[in-house]
Order: C-alpha cells, then sequence, then structure tokens
C-alpha cells in the first residue's frame, strides 16, 4: 500500500465529495496521521465505502455479538433467578415471609448502584475483554455461592455482592457498542444484545421447570440450589472465554489489519464529525462534561421511569402463576411470552435505525405495554390476562432498547464523556428496581392492582417524556442548522457539536 504521506498528497485532489473533504479538514481531535487515512477513505467511492463496511461488520458482529448476548443472557438469568427459585422451596428453607422476597430481589440493585459511574469510567483506561470478563467470573462465583445460604440475612449478603459484582457489565457493554457502530447501526444491535433479557427470562423458565422438576432433592440439595449452582458455574465458563475473544476499542484491535482499524475509526469520525480520542479528556473533565450537561437529567428520569414499567418481570413467574396452573406449567407459560419480546425487538429496532426515529417507535410501543398494563389488572379472565402478558414486555422491554441507543447517540464525544453519561443514567435509572419490587406484593395477587395500575401510569410518563425530548432535540438541530447557515463556530457549551451533525429523534 502507498505511504499514507503520498495518499494525502495526491488522493486529497480526488475527493468527490467536496463537503466530506472540507469535513475532514476540519474534524476535531483527528491527528495528521489519521487525517491520511481519512481523505483516502473519503476518495473512494459508494461501491467501496458499502465494500469495506460490509466486510467490517461481518467481522465485528461475528466477535462481538454473540459474546455480548450470551454473556448478557448469564448476567440476567443469575440476577433474575431468585424468581424462579421462588417457585420451588425458597422461602420455606430460609423461613421467608411477608416482603422478604421484595427485599432479597431490591438489594441487589443497592450493590449495582455503586458500582456503575466508577466501573464505566476505568473501562475507558482498561482493555475491556478482560476488564468484563473477569467481572463476569465474579459474578458467577458469587451467583453460586446463593446455594450455600442458609438463612435470610445470607441470602441478603449474597444478593448485595452480585448486584456491586454485576454492575461493570450492562454499561460496559453498551460503551463497546457505541465505539464501534454507528448511530443508524447501533440500536438494531442494541436490540441483540439486549435479546439477553428476553431470553434470560425465556431459559430461565425452561431451565427453572428443568431444575425444579428433576432434581430437586438430589444428593440432597434442594432443588432452588442446584439452580444457582448450575447457572452459576455456566458464567464462570463463559468469562474464560469472553476473555479471548472479546474485542477491544478499535484503535487497540490487533485482530483487524490497519487499513480495517483506521476504517473502522473513520466510520464513526464521518457519523458524529469528531474523533473518539480515547486520551483527549481526563476521567475528571469527562464527568464534568456529563454532570454539566443538563440534558443528562432528563434521559436519566427517562431511562428511570422506562426501568420503572419493566419491575414486574422480576415477578413475572409470579404473576404468570395468578393464571392457576401448577408450578412448572407456570415457568414453561413464560417461554413463549419472552420469545414473541425478542421478535418483536428486533423488528422494531431495525425498523428504528432504517428510519433514524427514536421517539415515535418508543411512543408506539409504550402504548402497547399500557395496554397490558391495563387488560392485566381489569380482568380475571385467563384468556385475556395470558393475552395482556404478551403485551407488558413486548412493549416496555422493546422500548428500553431504543431508549439506550437514544442516549448513546445524543452523547457522542468525548468518549469518557460518553462512558460517563451512559454509566450515570444506567446507575440513577436502575434505582427504580429498588422500590419497584415492592410494587407486586404477594398478598396483591392475584391481579396485582396496585402495580398494574402504577406500571400503565408509568407507561403514560415515557410517552410524554419521548414527545418532549423529540421537541427538545429538534430544537436543537434547529439551533445547530442556523449556526452553520450563519458560519458562527459552535461555542463551548452543552450544545456544542461538530459541523454537520444532528441529534437523531
Amino acid at each position: 500500500m502507498e505511504s499514507k504521506t503520498q495518499v494525502t498528497k495526491e488522493k486529497f485532489e480526488e475527493v468527490e465529495d467536496f463537503k466530506a473533504a472540507g469535513e475532514i479538514a476540519n474534524l476535531k481531535g483527528v491527528t495528521d496521521e489519521d487525517r491520511e487515512y481519512y481523505t483516502l477513505f473519503s476518495s473512494k467511492d459508494e461501491e467501496w465505502k458499502a465494500y469495506m463496511t460490509k466486510k467490517l461488520l461481518v467481522k465485528v458482529d461475528a466477535r462481538l455479538l454473540p459474546m455480548l448476548v450470551i454473556m448478557y443472557t448469564l448476567n440476567f438469568l443469575d440476577r433474575s433467578n431468585l424468581a424462579q427459585a421462588r417457585v420451588g422451596t425458597l422461602e420455606e428453607d430460609l423461613g421467608m415471609t411477608g416482603t422478604d422476597f421484595n427485599l432479597a430481589t431490591s438489594i441487589l440493585f443497592v450493590g449495582y448502584l455503586l458500582m456503575q459511574l466508577p466501573s464505566n469510567l476505568l473501562l475507558t483506561r482498561v482493555r475491556p475483554s478482560l476488564y468484563l470478563g473477569a467481572a463476569t467470573a465474579i459474578w458467577g462465583v458469587v451467583s453460586c455461592s446463593q446455594s450455600a445460604v442458609q438463612s435470610m440475612g445470607g441470602l441478603i449478603a449474597c444478593r448485595f455482592m452480585l448486584g456491586i459484582v454485576e454492575a461493570p457489565f450492562f454499561p460496559g457493554a453498551i460503551m463497546m457498542m457505541s465505539s464501534w457502530y454507528t448511530r443508524r447501526e447501533l440500536a438494531y444491535r442494541i436490540a441483540w444484545f439486549y435479546s439477553g433479557n428476553a431470553m434470560a427470562n425465556m431459559f430461565g423458565g425452561l431451565i427453572g421447570a428443568a431444575v425444579l422438576g428433576n432434581l430437586n432433592g438430589a444428593h440432597g440439595i434442594a432443588g432452588w440450589r442446584w439452580l444457582f449452582i448450575i447457572e452459576g458455574a455456566a458464567t464462570v465458563g463463559m468469562a474464560m472465554l469472553a476473555m479471548v475473544v472479546l474485542p477491544n476499542f478499535p484503535a487497540a484491535s490487533k485482530w483487524l489489519s490497519e487499513e480495517e482499524r483506521a476504517f473502522a475509526q473513520w466510520r464513526l469520525v464521518m457519523d458524529a464529525k469528531e474523533a473518539d480520542d480515547l486520551g483527549a479528556v481526563t476521567l475528571k473533565h469527562g464527568l464534568k462534561l456529563a454532570l454539566k450537561d443538563y440534558r443528562v437529567y432528563i434521559f436519566l428520569l427517562f431511562q428511570h421511569l422506562s426501568l420503572l414499567s419493566q419491575t414486574f418481570q422480576y415477578f413475572f413467574p409470579s404473576i404468570v402463576g395468578t393464571l392457576g396452573f401448577g408450578k412448572i406449567e407456570t415457568l414453561l407459560l413464560t417461554a413463549p411470552v419472552w420469545f414473541a419480546t425478542f421478535l418483536v425487538s428486533l423488528f422494531v429496532t431495525y425498523s428504528s435505525g432504517r428510519t433514524g426515529d427514536r421517539s415515535k417507535h418508543i411512543i408506539g410501543l409504550m402504548i402497547v405495554s399500557f395496554i397490558g398494563n391495563v387488560v392485566a389488572t381489569a380482568t380475571v379472565n385467563t384468556g385475556a390476562r395470558f393475552f395482556a402478558m404478551f403485551l407488558m414486555p413486548m412493549g416496555a422491554v422493546s422500548a428500553y432498547q431504543l431508549i439506550l441507543a437514544w442516549i448513546a447517540s445524543t452523547f457522542p464525544r468525548p468518549t469518557v464523556k460518553r462512558s460517563a453519561v451512559i454509566a450515570i443514567c444506567n446507575m440513577f435509572g436502575n434505582t427504580a428496581s429498588i422500590y419497584g419490587s415492592y410494587m407486586y406484593p404477594k398478598s396483591a395477587s392475584p391481579r396485582y392492582l396496585i402495580g398494574g395500575s402504577a406500571n400503565a401510569g408509568i407507561c403514560l410518563a415515557v410517552v410524554l417524556m419521548a414527545i418532549a425530548i423529540r421537541l427538545l432535540l429538534q430544537r436543537q438541530n434547529k439551533k445547530l442548522e442556523k449556526a452553520e447557515e450563519e458560519n458562527i463556530e459552535n461555542s463551548n457549551d452543552a450544545d456544542a457539536r461538530a459541523r454537520g451533525f444532528r441529534y437523531a429523534l
């Protein structure tokens, strides 16, 4: 390949898209060396760019997505398997009464919140493959240890520690994906990643039915203890593989050629109009940028309400159990609900990526979840309630995936700020699960009137916030457009963005 110095001198004149050539010259945070490569890429025709993009995405998707999906499936399994264990003899064996189960569910998120922000900031300074792989191995060990608890106090301690060691994974995975995919590509990839949630609920019911139905009492060990042992051991095994397979950030990915690494970075630079320079901003300054941006607090509340509308899933087997079927049948009935949710998620995120829309899709999905909550609380008819239990996660869980993509694409640069924003929103968003777990007390069965009614209202609140955020970002896009028309340089405030950037709506 010809030297990049020659490329700069000879190829810059050949860039057919003069607007792109100008953007390259004005890009923020790009070294002269990278600018030379970017000029070469901009000189290529659309057919070459499409070919290179497809070639790159095949490699990245194959290495990143399957591993993240499996890891998140195990992450959510180890977090939510308490719901399946409850169908067994967990409460009787540990002497749990009243709202003890709700406390055991919510305490995990106290630990989870404490590690979110420091973990995601640290991720920008270490190898993600080793960091996330090690975190996965540790939470697998803690999950296994739940099988040995003999009291409510022991279970609470394990659940608290499980929250701490699970905290790095979710925001870290979103951060990694936003460092590889453009805004148009991100929503669909997040859907595949978040499908781990649906698959964990789906396979959790199947695994729970198999373990509780066949291993209860085996070798003198209760079925719910076997559940923790089996799922925790599987997590540890997968963690070892993750350390080897997971990619790091594009600039440090030796499994790509030099040209492919540069092309991977160029795509993101042209998408955000700024370079994703990991070392350009200190951790402290990146955190300050995040905390000073008022939009962070709007999206923080948005994610919080969205997660609050999903708290039913930690009690889903119990909710489905109100249909009147046996314990094993109840666990099996949860599987088709989550498989349908998985399919809907893939469809709506693909549609969102193709159209570039976030808000309208979120609004439609939350209305679906609203209807599901209303029907589930308004009737005791078995058929109607089971149908409603499809609508609840199909709407709320699918909408949440688009919200995650919306947050990542609204705060694209610098990297450390994006990392801090994702962690802050996820951290405070998940406080919903601390108190939301009390919305479904056992005494409220079978209709769970308080929880279902509250969730219906929360769904509408998410709809209103989606509308408000769309209007806010529309206004900011108009400001950016006007500034470019008048050739006004962007200031350094929260609205500052490179020329050509527009917020996704």
